[in-house]
């Protein structure tokens, strides 16, 4: 069964959302780095870097395949996980925890009201 916190957000791109205020962290749910496999490289984006819904944010490279990681509303980043460049396996080993990928101050918090629930998520992995 996958792991899938009822304490976050969601998009259909399988991010997770963390919202602390009007700053979100961002990673990349269970579903993706199993679908993904060994993460073995983690491109991170530069604090201040201004972004657009749909853009993509980070890359994430693994023995398989090399994935966008897409900002779920528009913001700036605030950091990325420089922790990765060393350790990019975090997203494999602890995807909500210290595989976080990004923290992004958003322009309009209300944007977050489309993410989706935890349930919702779920059902869209069927």
């Amino acid at each position: 069964m996958m792991n899938v916190p009822d304490d976050l957000k969601y998009t259909e791109s399988h991010e997770w959302i963390r919202i602390e205020g009007d700053t979100i962290t961002v990673g990349i749910t269970d579903h993706a780095q199993e679908e993904l496999t060994d993460v073995v490289f983690v491109e991170v984006p530069d604090a201040d870097e201004a972004l657009e819904a749909g853009d993509p944010a980070a890359v994430v490279e693994s023995v398989k395949a090399a994935s966008d990681i897409y900002a779920p509303v528009d913001g700036v980043i605030v950091e990325g996980n420089e922790g990765l460049a060393d350790e990019p396996d975090l997203v494999n080993t602890d995807p909500y925890g210290e595989g976080w990928i990004y923290r992004l101050k958003v322009n309009d918090v209300a944007d977050l009201d489309g993410m989706l629930s935890a349930d919702q998520y779920r059902e869209l992995l069927g």
